[in-house]
């Protein structure tokens, strides 16, 4: 399964994964209005940490053994047939055993609706953040 790869060394903590991350999960897909027009804002899946001159961005990983996976009742937690973890929106009640269990504290409750969980879904095709990231930073592989 292929996912995203993190070179610390090259993350200049510009935060524009975490920019096209929150418009390309937002209702317009465009960067203004996704800012100004929309209410509530979608939650970022990704973010920044950083510690002095050292940055790097954490999403989920889609780990092989998933704890979200076995701690989600409704199994609004699933992965597809590409083998990457995603959430059920539909399906998710916000019990947020998911984001209690996850190793890296990646999956966030959402702003928008405050009852499920928002977490990297990969996009589709490429994504946003590893098409966007000016350095290199991430990669899809």
């Amino acid at each position: 399964m292929k996912r995203i790869k993190v070179k610390e060394e090259y993350c200049i903590g510009c935060r524009l994964c975490e920019i096209y991350c929150f418009v390309q999960h937002s209702k317009s897909k465009k960067l203004i209005k996704a800012f100004r027009d929309e209410g509530l804002k979608p939650v970022p899946r990704l973010f920044v940490e950083e510690n002095g001159s050292f940055s790097f961005a954490v999403q989920c990983r889609h780990c092989e053994d998933a704890p979200c996976l076995e701690a989600c009742f409704t199994g609004a937690m699933h992965r597809d047939e590409n083998g990457a973890i995603l959430c059920d929106e539909n399906q998710c009640v916000g019990c947020w055993m998911c984001v209690m269990v996850c190793p890296l504290g990646v999956i966030r409750t959402n702003r928008k609706d405050r009852r499920i969980v928002s977490k990297c879904d990969l996009c589709e095709g490429e994504p946003v953040c590893v098409k966007n990231c000016p350095n290199e930073a991430l990669t899809y592989e």
